[in-house]
């Protein structure tokens, strides 16, 4: 059954009821850690398919989980209708009762890259002004799939390849949630359709340019020609990957705990001999685990491979450029991250033992 939302706003839930709203509400009553009861939640919404799908679903079953509803848009100004969709939306989101938090990004670059990390921002900063504990985005199963395939073919590690969880810590004091990773982009369709949703498309999203938008025209329907529900499955694999990725948590920190130099090693230093005697695969993972403890997370594998092998074959010194400015370095027993704005640590080197 469709629904008007504009002319009826406060229409009962078992009207709009759905599979769909089932399979949500049962899989949030067997996670209840993912987004809590009685919980303040802020939705990002563009105003695109996949976002107004998480509107109207959470909306729903708002009277059933007791959360605080609050949306956030953001004006990229990279489009020639934005300000009037912004303004539709809030039209529309004021009909339904649900506060709206605009931003305008005042110096829009347009790269995805950039983009991505302004919406972030403004997302953290708003969620902190509105006393909401959890920011929602609306990332689906197809999405997942794009990410997975991109993170492959950029070579990354299998870190990058479990990308897109459900949840992640978005600052130490807020949580991003992914609920509708449930859901393919051609089972939102059916939802905002049977939801009788608005849509606001962002006609970036047909631009070639941009890689993600190639790989959703191009290289997903062939896939899905050839295996049919093949965004699903290689979405299923980026969550088995993290899976397992969390139950080998325990055992890398033990391990890693083990490798930890002490004085008069520098600070926060792996002792290099002990590293290089493992074998590759636990070099590669330990290594990994190690950068991202210190803020150097997802190295592309081959830069990894390449480091390994500086570090295994030969004992001379040596360094290497990472993110953010941060520098690896190291002699013949260890190695260490040198920070952007220190000075060369202090370091005693015991001699060779032969």
């Amino acid at each position: 059954m469709q629904t008007e939302w504009n002319d009826s706003p406060t229409q009962h839930l078992a009207q709009r009821w759905s599979r769909h709203h089932l399979r949500l509400h049962r899989w949030l009553l067997q996670r209840p850690a993912l987004l809590p009861d009685g919980a303040s939640l802020l939705l990002a919404v563009s105003g695109g398919q996949d976002s107004m799908v998480l509107v109207g679903l959470l909306h729903d079953l708002q009277r059933l989980h007791h959360w605080k509803l609050q949306l956030w848009h953001g004006n990229h100004q990279l489009r020639a209708n934005a300000g009037e969709q912004a303004s539709e939306l809030a039209r529309w989101a004021a009909q339904q009762g649900i506060p709206l938090h605009m931003e305008v990004w005042r110096e829009p670059e347009p790269t995805e890259a950039a983009a991505r990390a302004w919406r972030y921002a403004a997302l953290a900063a708003a969620a902190s002004s509105c006393g909401a504990s959890h920011v929602v985005t609306g990332h689906t199963a197809s999405d997942r799939a794009e990410t997975l395939l991109l993170q492959l073919a950029r070579g990354s590690h299998r870190r990058g390849l479990a990308s897109l969880r459900p949840q992640r810590p978005l600052t130490a004091e807020l949580t991003l949630v992914r609920p509708l990773l449930l859901f393919t982009r051609g089972e939102t369709g059916e939802i905002h359709t049977q939801l009788g949703l608005p849509l606001w498309p962002d006609a970036s999203n047909e631009d070639p340019r941009y890689s993600r938008n190639r790989l959703r025209q191009e290289v997903l329907p062939v896939l899905e020609q050839l295996h049919p529900g093949a965004s699903r499955r290689i979405s299923g694999v980026a969550e088995r990957l993290g899976q397992e990725q969390d139950s080998q948590q325990e055992l890398v920190e033990l391990a890693l705990t083990g490798l930890l130099a002490g004085p008069p090693a520098p600070p926060i230093a792996l002792r290099r001999r002990d590293l290089v005697a493992l074998q590759p695969a636990n070099q590669r993972q330990l290594l990994q685990h190690w950068l991202a403890r210190q803020g150097v997370s997802n190295l592309p594998a081959p830069q990894l491979d390449l480091l390994l092998s500086r570090l295994t074959h030969g004992r001379e010194p040596g360094s290497t450029d990472l993110r953010k400015g941060l520098r690896l370095q190291w002699d013949r027993q260890h190695l260490w991250l040198q920070q952007p704005s220190a000075g060369p640590p202090h370091r005693a080197e015991p001699p060779d033992s032969p």
